[in-house]
């Protein structure tokens, strides 16, 4: 028989105490957000037509001083593009194909670009389709939020399904080169198995859409 691997007690710093203790009042992780930090300055050392590097100096939540480099961004849409016309167990799923000169290769993504200034989420989610690949869509509804590397960058993602495709012409940006196809929800998945499938935002989506919907399967 295979050998038990002992339980690890796990070690609590200072600061995971402080946690443990809100957990007890009842606090919820929804409470964290309102704990803000006090910016002393900020200072632009870097502005581009896609983003802005600052320099922030400010005392975080704890009452630690530090200082933080972040890059500010309007944010960004990722649509998980779905025609479910024929199988709502495994629909067919919008994928794209472009060249990132960061990664230096390219990847495997769903459809997504950055809002401009002022611009509500689900209007800029319904533009990037269009643009991108043609595609309009009859539903959409919010799947997630998330932070790609807050550590750094200030960029928050929203997700959104579209449900009920109809096709139309893409118009790309100048700079786009986008190759599009549909493919499985099944086989995207297989994709991500076999590493074929890099892009944080895809597989945060089909990964987290695929877990939802086999939920609903079990009810």
């Amino acid at each position: 028989m295979p050998k038990k691997e002992k339980a690890v007690k796990p070690v609590l710093r200072k600061n995971a105490k402080a946690v443990k203790a809100k957990a007890a009042k009842g606090k919820t992780a929804q409470s964290d957000v309102a704990e803000k930090a006090k910016l002393l300055s900020s200072v632009v050392v870097y502005q581009g037509p896609l983003f802005r590097v600052l320099h922030d100096k400010l005392i975080e939540p704890g009452g630690k001083k530090s200082e933080r480099d972040v890059i500010r961004h309007n944010g960004s849409v990722v649509i998980l593009a779905l025609d479910n016309s024929k199988s709502k167990k495994d629909p067919w799923v919008v994928i794209e194909r472009q060249y990132r000169h960061a990664a230096n290769q390219f990847l495997w993504e769903l459809p997504a670009g950055k809002l401009d200034a002022g611009e509500e989420a689900l209007a800029g989610a319904q533009r990037e389709l269009v643009e991108e690949t043609g595609y309009r869509a009859k539903k959409w509804k919010p799947l997630v939020e998330y932070y790609a590397s807050p550590g750094f960058l200030g960029e928050s993602m929203k997700v959104f399904v579209a449900e009920g495709l109809m096709a139309g012409d893409a118009h790309p940006e100048d700079d786009e080169d986008i190759e599009f196809r549909l493919v499985r929800l099944s086989e995207v998945i297989k994709m991500i198995d076999r590493g074929a499938i890099l892009d944080g935002k895809t597989l945060t989506s089909v990964l987290l859409y695929a877990r939802r919907l086999a939920k609903k399967r079990k009810k």
